[in-house]
């Protein structure tokens, strides 16, 4: 299943936490973000994806060597609107970080000081989105968005922006 089916199966499932206006809100921080670091909503929707990537494969690491659980705590206590530093250094040695900030200079041409910058807020709002497949007032047993998200065939391709865009028109 898409991650996009996931995200919608979520929305209609009242036992998660996933609603509307989460995703809304979400989806409109990205959209501020972008208009706050001069960045075409293009070319945020790429990093988006990017660092989607990259979140995949960090969390795939951690629930492989942490297990399970600490990889859905990351996502719990990481996950929403506030920016924080600390989860680039839990997610990401250095080199991970700046393998990730040279791909996403190199494919949207974006200045790597900027993606630094804003890296703080995209993460958790990435996390964010994730969380919204828990089951309310669980700690995210069993989150089928995080599950869909790291259970992925492999193919390197993140559609979180395109699963939040087609989910927002969906819910309006």
């Amino acid at each position: 299943m898409s991650l996009f089916n996931t995200l919608l199966n979520a929305l209609d499932n009242p036992d998660q936490e996933a609603n509307s206006s989460q995703l809304t809100g979400l989806f409109n921080a990205v959209q501020q973000l972008s208009t706050a670091s001069g960045t075409s909503p293009d070319t945020m929707q790429s990093v988006v994806g990017i660092v989607g990537k990259h979140v995949r494969s960090s969390l795939q690491e951690k629930r492989t060597n942490e297990g399970e659980y600490q990889a859905q705590q990351l996502v719990n206590q990481f996950g929403g609107m506030q920016p924080n530093n600390q989860i680039l250094d839990l997610l990401f040695s250095a080199p991970q970080l700046q393998a990730m900030i040279q791909e996403v200079a190199n494919r949207t041409g974006l200045d790597p000081r900027v993606i630094q910058s804003f890296l703080p807020t995209l993460i958790p709002l990435v996390l964010g989105l994730l969380k919204s497949g828990n089951v309310q007032g669980s700690q995210g047993a069993n989150n089928p968005v995080l599950s869909g998200f790291l259970d992925r065939d492999g193919d390197g391709d993140v559609d979180l922006m395109d699963a939040m865009q087609m989910a927002s028109r969906y819910i309006q």
